[in-house]
């Protein structure tokens, strides 16, 4: 077995050794602990889970300092991050305990039985229930919103989902910490043995999405890494689903009406941006598109004087680093892309990366500026008019966030550039910035390919529906149905007979 060590990315050096990666046997154990932990974790009922997730959360604040420096040390975040962070995940928890108090995430739903024009219809009673284990990925890059103890953990868990969790080798200390302070938790709340697991290695990963007793998968990480899982999921004898958030380019659309407003403004905002943690954000804006003509230019220089003023960030791993070299380096020696700035060059034998601002007409993208760079990197297309805005919009793909900046009061181009990205982004926004996933019940942290399940989002409280599954019970006993499906149950949201009930 190989060790599972923990590297600090300040100095490229190993710290310590965390774990021995996870054996076949042992994920394989893992996993049958989860499905024996199900029908436990589904019988605490909603109440009994929301005080779990309150407990959860609670241990977690108790821990902070701790998580935190251990997080700091492996990712280089800096604590104002990563207390932000921690404060973000326990708010998931207890988001997701008010989520089950209120119960409308059921979709409860009853047709008495009745005649009706097609003839006799049975009682029929449906809502939905947890799908079973789940497995989660953690992201390299937030080591706790979307790791261990992050939104994916938290929504299965809340569905009455056990977890069994793979730690992201940038951060395993803190994964191990994490799962070790859940686990506890969990059982002072009184769920069962194996309603939190861990694996480590990526050969436990792959064990993991082939073993029978996993329900389902949620991943955050790159597209390479999803599609190997992808391909070991469709090669089980009964493929599961894959909720996965893999890339994005997350365009920017400047109007000429706003460039002419706050060109300078929103060049500076827009470097802050793509640089904002490193340029590790699944959200991170990729490709702006600018105006030509004074107004865009404006812009573009104000980007790049707050470009120029940026430090090199430490980035989270040494794949990341050397892929962000490269990238960088190619894209900067293509004939038709102009290099405007350039951040400080790290220095020491960290993982660093010099922040970067390119540009290049939008009528011909070159190959590579419209695929994701994860790291500090920024590109500026320049279009002419709306028939070349609207041309280059066709051609980018699909994205998280799609992006439209514009003057007072201006509607019909933002209008048009709005018809033209909304099939291809889970979340529009207007007037902001695409770094930053607020957690709410309108949240929607998704989109067509390449996430992988456009239907779904993995922020905000449908979150849960990912890891549940609808059954119906026709002309059941009252005594064998669930309690949100009888008669004289009315305390959650619910259809009956075609109507909706709000809860008493």
């Amino acid at each position: 077995m190989t060790d599972v060590v923990s590297v600090d990315p300040r100095t490229g050096a190993a710290v310590e050794t965390v774990a021995r990666e996870t054996t076949a046997a042992g994920t394989a154990a893992l996993c049958a602990t989860a499905a024996e932990a199900a029908p436990g974790l589904e019988a605490l009922g909603r109440s009994g889970r929301a005080d779990l997730l309150d407990t959860l959360a609670d241990a977690l604040q108790a821990h902070r300092d701790e998580v935190v420096a251990v997080a700091d040390r492996e990712t280089a975040l800096g604590p104002a991050r990563l207390n932000g962070e921690l404060t973000r995940t326990c708010y998931q928890l207890r988001l997701f305990g008010e989520v089950l108090r209120e119960g409308s995430y059921l979709e409860a739903t009853i047709d008495h039985a009745a005649d009706t024009p097609m003839g006799p219809r049975p009682d029929l009673r449906r809502m939905l229930v947890p799908i079973g284990p789940v497995a989660v990925f953690g992201a390299s890059n937030f080591p706790l919103a979307f790791s261990v103890p992050g939104g994916d953990t938290v929504s299965a868990l809340a569905a009455g989902s056990p977890v069994v969790v793979k730690a992201h080798e940038s951060h395993p200390a803190t994964s191990a910490l994490c799962a070790l302070i859940l686990a506890g938790a969990a059982t002072k709340a009184g769920a069962p043995e194996g309603t939190v697991g861990i694996v480590y290695g990526r050969a436990a990963g792959v064990a993991l999405v082939t073993d029978s007793a996993i329900r389902a998968v949620g991943f955050t990480g790159s597209l390479g890494g999803g599609q190997a899982l992808m391909d070991a999921i469709a090669s089980r004898p009964d493929p599961i689903p894959f909720f996965g958030e893999l890339a994005g380019l997350n365009p920017v659309v400047v109007t000429p009406a706003a460039a002419a407003e706050r060109g300078a403004a929103i060049g500076a905002e827009l470097a802050g941006s793509f640089t904002l943690g490193g340029g590790q954000f699944c959200t991170k804006p990729g490709v702006t598109l600018v105006p030509t003509g004074p107004d865009g230019d404006a812009l573009v220089a104000a980007a790049a004087d707050a470009v120029r003023g940026s430090a090199a960030p430490v980035l989270l791993n040494g794949g990341i680093a050397a892929s962000y070299a490269e990238i960088a380096a190619r894209l900067s020696a293509l004939p038709s892309v102009g290099v405007v700035a350039s951040g400080a060059e790290p220095g020491g034998d960290g993982f660093g990366g010099a922040p970067l601002l390119l540009t290049a007409p939008a009528g011909a993208v070159p190959d590579g500026l419209d695929q994701e760079c994860f790291g500090p990197l920024g590109v500026i297309l320049r279009y002419d008019d709306r028939t070349d805005l609207l041309a280059a919009l066709a051609g980018l793909p699909s994205s998280l966030t799609a992006t439209v900046q514009r003057g007072t009061g201006e509607t019909e181009l933002p209008a048009a550039v709005v018809r033209a990205l909304r099939d291809r982004a889970g979340r529009i926004l207007f007037d902001a910035y695409p770094t930053g996933v607020a957690v709410s019940w309108a949240q929607h942290h998704g989109g067509p390919w390449p996430s992988t399940n456009t239907q779904h989002t993995s922020v905000g409280a449908s979150a849960i529906r990912r890891f549940l599954r609808p059954v119906t019970w026709q002309n059941a006993p009252a005594e064998l149905l669930p309690a949100e499906l009888t008669d004289d149950r009315a305390a959650i949201p619910r259809r009956v007979d075609g109507v909706l009930v709000t809860g008493a």
